[in-house]
């Protein structure tokens, strides 16, 4: 099954109103391939902001988180709702950094996913290793576990709203790139945990992205592989380059 090619550009708490005017500009400007679908994610402050400079029709915005519950005494959270409301039908769940530095489980990620796509927003749900895990050979138990945890919560018709992105945590940030076989390797076992627990059609039609320090120097070789579907981009979504990413299928 032919997959659509899928670029995420994850701005994590960086930006002002007019490096992300100019950043959304330099996009409406490109000349991006019409077949990728592509969702940029900056911080909450400029979700409005973004989705109303946006004037491509195959480039959505996206939310870096969501909270599991509806509107209400929840400080400092933003409902899927209120996402509607605003036109932003997309979040980030899962991110590695949400993950370590605020402690949130595969369980609690996995009911944040569930209750966005209930609302109607479809989820990059994001998976990975620490350096510590890859080097002990728990790569694949780690992110079957956190699997394990989303289809827990999920079924049927949800998976069509999710895009599941590797994120190898040791990777993130650090210039690092795990080869094009290390990636392969884990993108490949995914797809083939899906066919198991899930069913074979749901693993033939998720996209599963790679987003470990993806830059416009090794887009290219790594979108060749059969089971990388496109890619959640960080640093690199922040520059000119993110257009050679979007475009890196060509």
């Amino acid at each position: 099954m032919a997959r659509k090619f899928f670029v995420g550009g994850n701005f994590k708490m960086n930006g002002t109103k007019e490096s992300i005017k100019s950043i959304v500009k330099n996009l409406n400007d490109a000349q991006l391939d019409s077949n990728v679908e592509v969702v940029i994610a900056p911080p909450a402050l400029y979700l409005q902001l973004t989705a109303d400079s946006v004037t491509k029709s195959n480039i959505a915005v996206s939310a870096q988180n969501v909270y599991d519950k509806p509107n209400g005494a929840y400080t400092g959270e933003i409902s899927v709702s209120q996402l509607k409301d605003s036109g932003i039908h997309w979040t980030i769940l899962g991110h590695s950094e949400r993950r370590t530095l605020l402690k949130e489980t595969d369980e609690v990620v996995a009911s944040k996913t569930k209750f966005a796509i209930d609302g109607g927003v479809s989820v990059i749900w994001c998976c990975g290793e620490s350096l510590e895990e890859r080097e002990s050979g728990n790569t694949i138990s780690v992110i079957e576990k956190q699997l394990a945890a989303l289809a827990s919560k999920v079924s049927g018709a949800d998976w069509d709203k999710i895009v599941i992105a590797y994120e190898p945590i040791w990777a993130i940030g650090t210039g690092k790139v795990a080869t094009v076989q290390q990636a392969q390797e884990v993108h490949e076992a995914i797809r083939n945990w899906l066919k198991a627990n899930v069913s074979d059609e749901v693993a033939d039609k998720t996209r599963i992205l790679y987003g470990g320090s993806v830059n416009g120097k090794n887009c290219k070789e790594l979108a060749k592989e059969k089971d990388i579907d496109g890619f959640l981009v960080g640093g690199a979504s922040l520059k000119p380059e993110f257009v050679d990413i979007v475009n890196s299928n060509l």
